[in-house]
């Protein structure tokens, strides 16, 4: 299959360009040893990330990928303050690029691709990230988690960033690593390229109907 008529394309951040599960989780433990909680392994934080910051601390409160409803508002609260005052001063400690992201990046750019990120991720974090590991100047535009009223895998994030940068859901195409991704792409009628290596809770990503489920990076340049 090749993406003949695309013009726009959509990237998620997390699990897609950059594996930031490293800070997420120091981030994270650093957090719970702040309210004296039990602190968890990367590994089991990894199966937590995908859903934004609040999320993420839900589950880190609860212990597991299913958030406890009982938590305690206060106590929510204060975690995800301390998270993200963190986060924020260790955003790219052990964060990396995954392999080929940016040579695709500017391969597509090189040729006319539109590029363009939506992430669950916080807003104010998805610029730093990008400087620190020198994408900024790949990307026209981007939007975080708490950017709109809703987050993937709501289609509107996607619907949004064609409607500003006028461009048709036919001519974009969404990239991504997890099932809000292409849930959110099918949402909105657009095509996908799923790839396998990312944050996608233990489940086959195919299992959501991409166009193209690719394990590497690099493979992107085979259909555009």
């Amino acid at each position: 299959m090749n993406f003949t008529n695309k013009e726009l394309i959509i990237f998620d951040l997390d699990g897609t360009l950059i594996d930031s599960v490293p800070d997420l989780a120091l981030s994270v433990n650093h957090t719970l040893k702040s309210i004296n909680r039990d602190v968890f392994p990367e590994d089991i934080i990894r199966t937590w990330v995908g859903n934004g910051a609040a999320t993420l601390v839900k589950r880190a409160l609860s212990g597991s990928s299913n958030i406890n409803e009982d938590i305690d508002d206060k106590l929510f609260e204060k975690a995800l303050d301390i998270f993200l005052k963190f986060y924020s001063n260790n955003l790219t400690v052990s964060t990396i690029l995954y392999d080929g992201v940016k040579e695709t990046l500017e391969n597509l750019q090189n040729n006319n691709y539109r590029l363009a990120i939506v992430t669950n991720k916080p807003y104010d974090f998805i610029e730093p990230i990008l400087e620190c590991l020198e994408l900024s100047d790949l990307f026209e535009y981007y939007i975080g988690g708490d950017s709109l009223e809703v987050k993937k895998p709501n289609p509107m994030p996607l619907l949004h960033v064609c409607e500003k940068l006028n461009v048709s859901v036919e001519n974009s195409l969404m990239i991504g690593d997890s099932k809000n991704d292409i849930i959110a792409a099918n949402e909105a009628n657009m095509d996908s390229i799923a790839l396998s290596y990312g944050y996608n809770y233990d489940e086959d990503i195919s299992t959501y109907k991409p166009n193209i489920v690719f394990d590497n990076f690099a493979d992107i340049n085979k259909v555009l």
